[in-house]
């Protein structure tokens, strides 16, 4: 059966919500009721040195307003904090908190669960495939969470 470009989009779109429902679904159900994937991909961005809203904004290309809110959100959530940043007294540092890394090693575990579902469901091979062409395709520039946070804002 041949597809259009336009139908690989939506399968592609449509396995990407299914996976991320499934996830934040079960984060819920583990006391991450309000947990988001974008807040995932800001959180990770923290980790990796994003540590100020401009900063999260160049690397989610979002606008630092949208930053600061998603880092408003999150600290009021419990998931980052804000600190002194011991080499400017004026500004102050995001570090993601003990349960904002709770929360995203619980998300990397339901996806590696919700990734075995796949696997039991079109075989290991299959899905080692599926992944070897998606990543052929895409480039490693994809699995950045930059990349990713993109993808949630559109």
């Amino acid at each position: 059966m041949s597809r259009s470009g336009a139908d690989l989009a939506l399968l592609l779109l449509s396995g990407y919500r299914a996976l991320v429902e499934d996830a934040t679904t079960e984060l819920a159900a583990r006391g991450h009721e309000d947990f988001r994937p974008v807040h995932d991909f800001a959180m990770r961005a923290i980790a990796a040195g994003a540590d100020s809203a401009s900063e999260l904004g160049r690397r989610l290309s979002v606008s630092k307003q949208a930053a600061a809110k998603t880092i408003a959100t999150l600290q009021e959530r419990g998931y980052v904090s804000r600190g002194e940043d011991p080499r400017d007294a004026r500004r102050k540092r995001i570090e993601v908190t003990p349960l904002g890394w709770e929360a995203m090693h619980e998300g990397e575990a339901i996806f590696d669960a919700l990734r075995g579902d796949w696997a039991d469901r079109i075989g290991v091979e299959q899905l080692e495939a599926l992944e070897a062409r998606l990543s052929t395709l895409v480039g490693d520039a994809a699995v950045r969470p930059e990349a990713a946070g993109r993808a949630a804002q559109d």
